[in-house]
Order: structure tokens, then sequence, then C-alpha cells
């Protein structure tokens, strides 16, 4: 005997399917959806005839999150000095890319590296970890590297970003300001590569390695001599080390910033020019500039990001210049 109350349920379960509304962490939008419900009632069976419930699916995000934390990884990212200026702009173009980053810097500049992680974190949802090291000490950057592999699974860039700017006159260069500066800006470099090298050699599928060497690495500067000097050997490794590390299937390159929009060049441009101002020296460059501006970090971090992708796997030993157009090769 038919009875409709013993079927209230079911058509209870109706409504509440009809009016759903379901929270899925998927992306920054909402739609519609049409979806296939099937039941009704005869007197002596239940009969399944479909109808369609229209739900209302909430894509929502949480803000901590964008689509790159759901897409594949592209790897695994090192990037020395990136608590700030160029190597902070590397690191968030890269995860932007779909790289798992892992940041690095000397232990005063912790703090920043701790706030460059949250952002990093929040903005792109990759996954991003801290590594404190002197890249001029050979076990930091040994274990450096072993963290990376750790925490992360493994290494795939190698960005050599990290270096100093020492300016003033050759005759005025003691013995230690040189071999400190060669200690970072030359020494540091070759221990990433070596390092690194070893790491991507040991896995076997390739990677990048790109080093930061300077438009002064590819003309001699006034005042810059002991600056000059190191990222001139900069550019000398990476031609080898392509060399060396091609056949296991590891490209090297450098980027040669110019005049480049950061607190260490604003630094050298004061002690250059003299009167403490940087942003004098700034608009004398720009007026040279075949683009009309000078650089910005992010014009940097666009270039390292071709070097690191797999469209630059015939691309290796090269030091190009990002520099708007006032020094050429």
């Amino acid at each position: 005997m038919f009875c409709p109350a013993s079927f209230w349920p079911l058509f209870r379960l109706r409504g509440a399917i009809a009016s759903a509304a379901f929270s899925v962490p998927v992306s920054p939008s909402c739609y519609c959806s049409d979806l296939p419900i099937f039941f009704t009632c005869s007197f002596h069976r239940l009969t399944l005839v479909p109808f369609t419930a229209r739900i209302l699916v909430r894509l929502t995000l949480p803000p901590s999150q964008n689509m790159s934390s759901t897409s594949e990884s592209q790897g695994v990212a090192l990037i020395t000095g990136s608590s700030q200026g160029i190597g902070r702009a590397i690191a968030f173009r890269l995860a932007r890319d779909g790289f798992d980053i892992a940041l690095n810097d000397v232990s005063a500049k912790t703090g920043k590296l701790k706030e460059t992680r949250k952002t990093i974190e929040e903005e792109t949802g990759r996954r991003v970890i801290v590594c404190v090291a002197d890249i001029s000490a050979e076990e930091e950057v040994k274990g450096m590297v072993a963290t990376v592999v750790k925490d992360l699974g493994g290494l795939d860039v190698m960005v050599a970003n990290a270096g100093i700017c020492p300016c003033g006159p050759l005759n005025d260069v003691t013995i230690d300001a040189w071999d400190h500066t060669f200690s970072i800006n030359a020494r540091g470099t070759f221990l990433c590569y070596k390092y690194a090298s070893l790491q991507m050699i040991a896995q076997g599928r390739g990677g990048r390695i790109i080093g930061a060497s300077s438009a002064a690495g590819k003309k001699g500067y006034e005042l810059m001599g002991i600056y000059c000097s190191t990222k001139f050997a900069v550019r000398g490794l990476t031609q080898a080390a392509a060399l060396e590390y091609g056949k296991h299937g590891i490209t090297v390159n450098a980027y040669c910033p110019g005049a480049i929009d950061t607190d260490m060049s604003r630094k050298a441009a004061e002690e250059l020019g003299g009167s403490g101002s940087s942003d004098a020296a700034f608009n004398a460059y720009k007026e040279k500039a075949a683009v009309g501006r000078f650089g910005s970090t992010d014009d940097v971090a666009n270039l390292v990001s071709f070097f690191a992708s797999k469209e630059s796997g015939f691309v290796t030993g090269q030091s190009i210049i990002v520099d708007g157009g006032v020094c050429f090769d």
C-alpha cells in the first residue's frame, strides 16, 4: 500500500541536495554544476528515475594557496643571498614558476629569510625552507645542499646569487679586503657550483646551475677593481663548468646585472659618486639606457627564470647582461 510518509526522508534528501553548498579548496571562483540524482517511488517498489539537482559548488581558496600549489612541482631551486634584493626576486619568480624553494643567507639575515619564506608560501603555496649558511665555508655549503635534499627531496636548480660589492681605489684595497671579497663572490660561487653539480650528477636527471656575474664582469670600471675581478672570475668559472657538466645534462649560465635598483647598488653608487646621492647616479644611468630606465630586480629574475626552465636546455656557458642597453659585450 502506498504510504507517502514512508518516503518523506527521500524527498527531504532531494531538497537537501538541491540546496547544498559545498566548499572545495581548488581555485578562487565558483560555478554551478548540474548533478543527476535518481529516485522516485511506486506502490510496490522504489523506482529510479533521473532528475537533475542544481548544486552550487563554491570553489574557494585559502589565502595561503593559489593555482601553483595544486600544480605539479617543477623541481627544487636553491637561491643563495635570497633574503633581499635580486635573490629575493628570483626566489619569488621561481616559486611562481612552480619550483619548491630553498632560501639561503647568512645568520644575521635569518629574520628577513623567515619573512620571505612566509610571504612566498602565502602567495604561491609552494614548499619553502630556510637554509642559513655562509657560502664561503665549504662545510656549510655542503651541509646546505644536504639539507635541501633531505627536506625537499632533491636539487634541480642552483642559483649562486650571494655577493658583495666593495668600491674604492685599488691602492686602498687591503689583502684582507681582497681575500674576503673573493671568498664570497668567487669561492662561494665555486662551492655552490661544485656541491650542486655533485648532487645533480648523483640524481641522474640533469639540472640548472646559474651564477651571478655582473656587467662589471664584462668590462672593468674605475674604483670597482676588486669587484670586477671577482665577477670576471665567475664568468670564467661558468664557461669551464658548462663544458665539464654538460655531459650530465647540467647547463651552467650566469646573469650580469647592470645598475639594478637594489640597496647594494645604491650603496655602491653613493660610494662611487662621493656625494651621498644614489638618485643622481641612477638618473644619470637612466639617461644612457637604451630603454630609458634603470633596471628592477624582476628584470633579472625574468632571465633567471628562463635559465631555470626546460626551454633553456640548449643554452649553456653564457653570461648575459641585464642592463637596459648601457653596457654591451
